[in-house]
């Protein structure tokens, strides 16, 4: 890539001195932070280095931290819209480790393949012309007609563009290698590494050059970084364009470090109301010793609503109760036993600090569309509801409070998870929850 700093080296996308001088990334991380909330919780753990002679930007990690540096020209010259996609895209290379694992070789053409399955996630309009996506021709209007590779350029554009979207790194990897013009580009580094602009959407230098132990300690820090912002978007509710596949891909790449007792307890902790009341042992700091102060307490209505259909066997059932018992530790929830109706006549608040012997009150069909119904007539008396269940039912639709499912072990939602919803499977063994 070029390092002249008052050009960026990619066609159509060369700010002035002038623009690229007044150039600031703050304003546009801060409208990913309204708009794209994974996204912006993930970068914010990311040190952002302006290079003047960065032609375009990239992601790396060097000492166990994580770095994104963008060059001022070719940021500058993006859109609104290309800054999402630009910034989603680097985001993209550290979720799927790609600065971090060893490299496909040739790595030329594991970069194209890296870009065209990162790419196939974002939306068309939001990639600068010079990036890769599957269905989309090469911008080829830095190689003249009568260039010597202009043919090799437009049989790999051809071949792209007749690809389809959402496939693996390898698969677009081992579709690439059996192309003969790809052959060809690199075999003549004049044409293939060195054309500026053909598929340079973003920087991949210094990838893969780590010893194995800075290798697991890149990947540990990625991780770390990753779980942070899904657990944020899981605790908020607030994925922005995020799809729910991608949010189950995601809640899977970190399973490992998440535990059923800490998400139950983070559920609960962030389904608290304020209570207030006035008292005269507190004094009130705008009308001093003439009205009361104001006591405040913080106390979490949960309800806990058990599936006792046919399909949850008494061990299922035995494994939820001891999951309650665990929560019973922790605080006093609303506790509803349900099957094709929520059985009223049943429903009891289990104190802190109880321990109550398995019961089963129902054996009949499920429908979590009854719970639904029953929670939105009951509005207020719930902050947060957890359906304990084996997921055999139709979708019930959004939840008029904050919802978590706790599935019991080999067990799934038999529709996707409703936005915000948090999913949480507990392990037999090992009694870890695992992302669904």
């Amino acid at each position: 890539m070029a390092n002249d700093k008052n050009s960026s080296g990619i066609p159509g996308y060369t700010a002035t001195p002038e623009q690229a001088a007044a150039y600031d990334l703050q304003p546009h991380l801060i409208n990913m932070l309204l708009t794209e909330p994974f996204f912006a919780e993930l970068m914010r753990g990311v040190t952002k280095i302006r290079d003047e002679k960065m032609p375009t930007a990239g992601v790396c990690v060097r000492d166990g931290e994580l770095y994104l540096y963008y060059g001022p020209t070719f940021m500058a010259a993006l859109n609104a819209d290309e800054h999402y996609g630009v910034l989603k895209h680097e985001a993209y290379h550290l979720i799927f480790q790609h600065c971090t694992s060893r490299r496909l070789e040739p790595h030329k053409v594991a970069n194209w393949a890296g870009d065209l399955a990162i790419n196939s996630l974002i939306p068309e309009n939001e990639l600068p012309r010079c990036g890769l996506r599957p269905g989309r021709a090469l911008d080829l209007s830095a190689i003249p007609t009568d260039h010597p590779s202009r043919k090799e350029w437009e049989e790999l554009s051809d071949l792209i563009k007749s690809f389809p979207l959402n496939e693996s790194m390898e698969w677009y990897f081992a579709e690439l290698m059996k192309s003969q013009a790809a052959q060809s580009l690199l075999n003549n580094p004049g044409d293939g590494e060195g054309q500026i602009g053909i598929g340079d959407m973003d920087s991949h230098d210094g990838w893969g050059e780590m010893t194995e132990e800075e290798r697991q300690v890149a990947q540990a820090k990625v991780k770390e970084a990753l779980g942070k912002a899904v657990k944020q978007c899981d605790r908020n509710g607030q994925w922005g364009t995020v799809s729910a596949p991608m949010r189950e891909t995601l809640r899977k790449m970190i399973e490992d470090s998440i535990d059923w007792r800490k998400v139950l307890q983070n559920f609960v902790g962030t389904s608290q109301r304020l209570n207030k009341s006035s008292t005269i042992r507190r004094i009130n700091r705008k009308y001093p010793y003439i009205h009361p102060g104001t006591q405040r307490s913080h106390t979490a209505h949960v309800g806990v609503f058990v599936d006792m259909s046919g399909s949850v066997g008494d061990e299922d059932l035995e494994r939820i109760y001891g999951v309650l018992g665990g929560l019973a530790k922790k605080v006093t929830f609303t506790f509803a036993p349900f099957d094709y109706t929520v059985d009223e006549a049943n429903i009891f608040e289990w104190k802190k600090g109880q321990k109550k012997p398995p019961v089963r009150f129902r054996s009949g069909g499920t429908s979590f569309i009854a719970v639904n119904e029953y929670v939105k007539k009951h509005r207020s008396l719930f902050d947060g509801v957890i359906i304990c269940t084996d997921g055999e039912a139709e979708d019930p639709g959004p939840s008029p409070v904050r919802r978590c499912w706790v599935l019991v072990p080999g067990t799934k939602l038999l529709f996707p998870t409703p936005p915000g919803d948090i999913v949480v499977t507990m392990d037999k063994v090992k009694q870890k929850a695992q992302a669904a």
